[in-house]
């Protein structure tokens, strides 16, 4: 049994080409348009570590019990790289997990897929129903995985794609002046990266939107209100956010619990960066109770074991204003049991704050992977249905 069997809508066209050496898969609706429709580009999440547009015939099967990693912490058992469930809970043949076995500090079995799992499964039906309701041309990126593609190289290859995408935006009938990117999670927060760098290049026509879903652009506070409250929710909890960012950039999973704490943000940046960063900018509403939980006293030595950690294409946050003001009009989506909300809240601020135009739906039900059991049967969230159909509706009114 499948937990999910998605298969391309009757109505639209698939092809998987490459943009600038990046694959991609590209969703055309079949009927004919009176104009040049509006394009649409998918960073999917993942935490840079999962996740295909590939062809699941091809996806690696289950992992092995002998992959599987079990935590002790909230009684809550970690299966593969990304996916909780409660303990005692049966198997799933079918569940798209990665083979990598996430207790150890070694590199992926020799055998293992380089695209880590079925996650086709999760994305054709959202790329399906945004592409035929938005009436859309929908590119989704395949974008290569760490560690076998190393930070910055994802962001990088959707900047690529995307380019590429503007450039030739006319071949597959697309208003170049109408090109939307989005993601979900990592995907968001590479989303919020690319649109930034966009900004950069005089060379493309401006991006007409971004839209970001439930995701992290900032590694500065990890203890912030909705970390906290959200610490040991299902899929992604306070301490796994660090733990599958240290997966990602590749660095020591023993540097966890100073970055939890804070050790990793040195004094000045603290100073200059506290006032986009801070408890203080989360409306009260959202702080149910919360007490502040300072920055633990700077450590130089871990500092310099992750720099990235704190620079701008991976903490979007702190890009300078010249920057952030450039940017398109932006759609943002939070939900209310995810540990990225305040992320969220804090950046729709930072936007607002430079004048740029900002929609906001906020999932008061959701979770963060919500957006994935959207349309998957007795598996379905509401919240996940919500958030697609705020998607489509932010497309069609741009």
């Amino acid at each position: 049994m499948r937990i999910m069997k998605s298969s391309l809508d009757p109505s639209l066209s698939a092809k998987d080409v490459l943009f600038d050496r990046v694959p991609v898969r590209v969703y055309q609706p079949k009927a004919p348009s009176a104009g040049r429709r509006k394009g649409m580009v998918l960073f999917h999440g993942g935490a840079g570590l999962v996740g295909t547009i590939g062809n699941p015939a091809k996806a690696l099967p289950l992992a092995p019990p002998s992959y599987y990693e079990v935590q002790s912490q909230v009684g809550w058992q970690r299966l593969g790289c990304f996916f909780w469930l409660p303990p005692l809970t049966p198997a799933l043949p079918g569940l798209p997990l990665s083979r990598r076995e996430v207790g150890s500090s070694s590199r992926p079995p020799t055998d293992a897929n380089p695209r880590r799992g079925s996650w086709h499964y999760f994305y054709q039906d959202i790329c399906n129903r945004i592409a035929k309701e938005a009436d859309v041309v929908l590119v989704a990126v395949g974008y290569g995985l760490s560690p076998e593609h190393l930070y910055p190289s994802q962001y990088k290859q959707c900047l690529a794609a995307t380019a590429h995408f503007m450039r030739n935006a006319e071949v597959y009938g697309v208003d170049p002046s109408q090109i939307i990117i989005f993601g979900d999670s990592a995907g968001g927060g590479f989303t919020s990266v690319v649109a930034q760098q966009l900004t950069k290049k005089p060379d493309l026509p401006k991006l007409r939107a971004q839209a970001l879903i439930y995701a992290g652009i900032q590694a500065m506070d990890f203890n912030l209100p909705s970390y906290v409250q959200n610490a040991n929710m299902p899929l992604l909890g306070q301490e796994n956010v660090i733990h599958f960012a240290l997966r990602y950039l590749n660095k020591d999973l023993a540097l966890k619990d100073d970055i939890l704490k804070g050790s990793h943000v040195p004094d000045d940046f603290r100073l200059k960066y506290r006032k986009w960063v801070s408890a203080d900018n989360i409306p009260e509403k959202f702080k149910r109770g919360y007490r502040e939980v300072p920055l633990a006293p700077y450590k130089p030595e871990v500092y310099k074991r992750i720099p990235e950690l704190l620079e701008e294409t991976f903490s979007s946050i702190f890009a300078e204003d010249h920057i952030i003001k450039e940017l398109p009009e932006t759609f943002i989506v939070t939900c209310e049991y995810d540990v990225f909300r305040d992320d969220g809240l804090l950046y729709k601020k930072r936007l607002e704050d430079c004048g740029v135009k900002v929609g906001w739906f906020h999932a008061e039900q959701g979770f963060h992977g919500v957006l994935n059991f959207a349309d998957n049967g007795i598996f379905t969230f509401p919240a996940g249905v919500e958030i697609v159909d705020s998607i489509i509706d932010f497309v069609k009114g741009l």
